[in-house]
């Protein structure tokens, strides 16, 4: 009788295989990424000198005036209770 030929694979337990598999694919072996370099004349050196702006919001638009819409929330709680969006408006 012949003994039984073994392979040369390596066979692991499974959740061994799984915890190397995590482990290979983890950021702790990864490295940093190192930050691009800022030169003194490029743009985004300029914008990291520069204070923040402040924000301005245009208007659509389709956006209604004050007078409008006093208008129409007259026009439109006619005969409601007078509460909530008709507060005041209500007749």
């Amino acid at each position: 009788m012949t003994p039984p030929r073994h392979s040369h694979t390596l066979r692991l337990p499974p959740l061994l295989a799984l915890a190397l598999i995590c482990l290979a694919g983890s950021p702790v072996w990864a490295q940093p990424a190192k930050p691009a370099a800022v030169t003194p004349g490029s743009p985004a050196s300029a914008a990291a000198s520069r204070p923040p702006t402040s924000v301005r919001f245009i208007k659509a638009p389709s956006d209604e005036t004050p007078a409008a819409r006093a208008r129409r929330l007259k026009r439109e709680c006619k005969g409601k209770p007078n509460a909530g969006m008709c507060l005041g408006h209500a007749s």
